[in-house]
């Protein structure tokens, strides 16, 4: 009785947990870039009442299973379902949403970080940043004052996936004209080449060092981003030039990015390392600007599953009532 007074109360602590990722599913049904999560349970250990026994040796007597009881539920794993959610259009042209694999890749001047959230600004000083002023990462294609170079990617990412360092990129004009230097140049996909299965590392792959933030001169107009992430906008004579292209980031194992809040996520021991790429290219998806994408939490499946949830804590709590009705029978056979 007391087992099953503690099986109970360790259900009653799961499906506790499970409500709580539910809710914060439900909560998050129209943040822009959201990726749903569940709750998954396993068995805890049995208690072996006997163990199992073969066949004796005379062929008289069969084997015996092993006597086991469980002693309740453990929480097993949250995940997160990283599918791609809905495109909901704003005709706003710095709106953007990536349609396949890949993040958008920002810095706050110390560290990088990651996010699905494609709603981008210009701020007071005309860096591209997100909402919550985090600068984007890209390549400038012409020469722009005030340009800042993140080290971040000079120094540390070249170092992680094996970077070559000899290759050094100049400002291009254009984004055609970057690219043919980045084909005749590199050996591999741009910073996502091929993998050593046994240390793990990226292999023909570099990151150029003009990686960094982007920023827009005050004289152009009407900036808009193309489907390969292409910034352009309008000079002081009218022409449409390329300003900038951004950068875009993917992982083995996006499972296993760590949330932060605020729409960003970090590079974790388990999510790999970040293949860093340019959008449409490799394992990165293109873009599509005027929209954002939309939570991918099914409220449909997230109500049903809240349903099956608020049932199960009613059933583990059943048990520990009927456990103390037992208990109190015992008690009562001395009066």
């Amino acid at each position: 009785m007391i087992r099953s007074m503690y099986a109970g109360v360790t259900g009653l602590r799961n499906h506790q947990l499970k409500m709580d990722v539910l809710s914060n599913n439900i909560s998050n049904v129209n943040t822009y870039g959201y990726k749903t999560a569940r709750a998954t349970f396993s068995d805890m250990f049995s208690q072996n009442l006997s163990s199992a026994t073969a066949a004796n040796a005379a062929g008289t007597l069969g084997g015996i299973n092993a006597r086991q009881v469980g002693l309740g539920s453990m929480s097993s794993t949250i995940d997160v379902v990283h599918s791609v959610g809905a495109f909901q259009g704003t005709d706003r042209t710095l709106d953007l949403m990536i349609m396949d694999e890949g993040f958008f890749t920002v810095s706050d001047g110390a560290d990088l970080y990651y996010t699905r959230a494609g709603n981008l600004y210009l701020d007071s000083f005309g860096y591209l940043v997100v909402a919550g002023g985090q600068y984007i990462q890209g390549i400038m294609l012409i020469d722009a004052e005030p340009f800042a170079n993140e080290d971040l990617m000079e120094a540390s990412v070249i170092e992680r996936i094996g970077g070559d360092e000899d290759i050094k990129w100049e400002q291009m004009d254009t984004y055609d004209e970057m690219m043919e230097t980045y084909r005749t140049e590199s050996t591999g996909l741009p910073i996502y080449g091929a993998r050593d299965p046994e240390s793990g590392e990226y292999l023909d792959s570099f990151i150029p060092d003009s990686v960094g933030r982007i920023v827009i001169p005050t004289y152009y107009r009407q900036i808009s981003i193309d489907e390969s992430g292409v910034v352009k906008g309008l000079n002081e004579q009218g022409e449409a030039v390329e300003i900038a292209v951004l950068m875009t980031a993917t992982f083995m194992n996006t499972g296993g990015l760590e949330k932060l809040g605020d729409n960003l996520y970090r590079e974790s021991s388990n999510s790999g390392t970040p293949g860093y790429s340019f959008p449409g290219v490799g394992p990165s998806g293109s873009l599509k600007a005027g929209g954002l994408e939309m939570s991918n939490v099914d409220l449909a499946a997230e109500f049903t599953t809240m349903i099956v949830t608020q049932r199960g804590y009613q059933a583990n709590s059943r048990i520990i009532t009927v456990s103390d009705t037992l208990l109190e029978e015992l008690i009562n056979l001395k009066r």
